[in-house]
């Protein structure tokens, strides 16, 4: 064993220090429940107690006195390698939050990963929430049904099931309080929803990472808005800034694209609908590089547990905005099995030159979760330098354009110049077209940069301008 999001270990039990492990009872509690081991090291060593019977009535007395509501707990008494411990069992709590209270002093814990830490501000709040059997998306707002239109619903409902939009709809979808007024995920799906930090921001940065080239971002966007729109407009985003390359065969011909459609679908759809949008001032991001497309959305593991620790087939479905998520599956935009994960990562498996290694990968940590999916089609150019991206992967990024052809013309060579020699040397065929788009300027300036390297004996053309290639002069 190892500590663990639910496991942690004490050598003894700690008289003087009580909330060294008290604060663990309440993380446990506000978390996914867990259990603390007296008479285990850290290394996970037994060493074993003095007297469990002394130790026993010491913790249930702490926790009756310190914890405030005393969470349901079970201690028991166990023997390994004939040294005694004990075992206490904490259940996830339904009165939460659960504070460690002395002098005064109320605080509450959480659980991430190994760690039992103080409850930020916003997961305090949302801890008074589940206390109160009410998630945000749920919570009464002070807008009116008939201040707002939902014509943006009403259209997808149809196209989605073929059925026709009823006003009725508003409450049994649940965005309609008991006191007559719009709830959060009514404002989130209404055409002019006002809440600010339902918001997405798409950049596609130049290069591997961000500030890797001149001129980072080749692209960039901000939206804001329902939530079916922001949806379309971060697919959009992602498929204006990718490519279809396509192969021929004897028979035909296999479409080769960046990412899998519907893997980007699912993504987006996981990072609009489980995002924590009681964090203000907060929004998804979609950043999309030349070797992978990053999301990522405010709020962790639902469950406090980190994503990248856990098998993705065994996640059980804990969602932290149910209604926003029935919605959708209503919409069949997401199904409530929880298996976003996994057909995220089965979408992108079938695509021509699919690897295990390029398998999408997923990352947690308290306040964010990211999922980033690998561009099928990028390859490794030479004369890289390592670096670490946003989800601890390791990607070899080249830093500008190899220098043996800067070196010749250093006073004539302009930057623009530069992303095109690295452009033609990952693709020799490239169309003036695909420079324009790659770089960002009009295929005048292309054309204007390609002669100049031409007649500076840096660049040639081999073939016609139909089916020939491009052929970098290295001197």
């Amino acid at each position: 064993m190892a500590e663990t999001t639910i496991y942690e270990f004490k050598q003894v039990v700690e008289r003087s220090k009580p909330k060294s492990w008290l604060k663990s009872v309440s993380a446990f509690a506000n978390s996914s429940g867990g259990a603390l081991f007296f008479g285990i090291d850290n290394n996970g060593h037994l060493t074993g107690l003095d007297n469990i019977q002394s130790d026993a009535e010491y913790i249930s007395e702490q926790i009756k006195v310190r914890l405030d509501p005393i969470p349901d707990f079970e201690l028991s008494a166990h023997t390994e390698d004939g040294k005694p411990l004990l075992k206490l069992k904490v259940q996830t709590g339904v009165l939460t939050p659960y504070y460690y209270y002395y002098d005064g002093s109320r605080t509450a814990f959480v659980r991430i990963g190994n760690e039992s830490v103080l409850a930020t501000a916003t997961q305090l709040n949302n801890l008074v929430l589940k206390g109160r059997n009410i998630t945000y998306d749920s919570m009464p707002t002070e807008y009116h049904p008939g201040d707002f239109t939902f014509r943006v619903l009403a259209d997808t409902y149809k196209k989605q099931t073929n059925r026709n939009f009823d006003e009725k709809l508003l409450q049994s979808f649940g965005f309609i309080a008991p006191n007559g007024n719009l709830t959060n995920s009514g404002l989130l799906f209404a055409d002019n929803c006002p809440l600010r930090h339902s918001r997405l921001f798409c950049t596609r940065w130049n290069g591997n990472h961000k500030g890797s080239v001149a001129d980072d971002a080749l692209d960039d966007k901000e939206y804001q808005g329902n939530l079916i729109d922001l949806l379309r407009q971060g697919v959009e985003f992602i498929a204006n800034n990718s490519k279809r390359r396509w192969r021929k065969t004897a028979t035909g011909r296999i479409n080769k694209p960046d990412y899998a459609e519907r893997a980007v679908f699912e993504a987006l759809v996981n990072a609009l609908i489980h995002r924590d949008y009681s964090v203000l001032g907060s929004e998804v991001h979609i950043d999309m590089y030349d070797n992978r497309l990053v999301i990522s959305s405010p709020g962790g593991m639902f469950d406090g547990t980190l994503i990248q620790n856990r098998n993705i087939d065994e996640v059980p479905s804990s969602r932290r905005n149910p209604v926003l998520a029935d919605v959708f599956a209503q919409l069949n935009y997401m199904e409530k099995r929880g298996s976003g994960l996994r057909k995220i990562c089965n979408e992108s498996a079938k695509l021509p030159g699919y690897t295990a290694d390029l398998e999408p990968r997923f990352k947690s940590e308290a306040t964010v979760f990211f999922t980033e999916i690998t561009n099928m089609n990028w390859q490794e150019p030479e004369n890289s330098d390592v670096i670490k991206n946003a989800t601890g992967s390791t990607d070899r990024v080249p830093d500008r354009v190899p220098d043996k052809v800067p070196d010749k013309v250093p006073d004539k060579m302009t930057t623009n110049q530069e992303k095109m020699l690295f452009e033609i040397r990952k693709n020799k065929y490239i169309s003036m077209s695909e420079l324009s788009e790659q770089i960002g300027i009009s295929k005048r300036k292309v054309l204007d940069n390609i002669n100049k390297l031409r007649q500076s004996g840096l660049l040639e053309r081999i073939g016609n301008n139909k089916t020939g290639h491009w052929k970098i002069i290295d001197l």
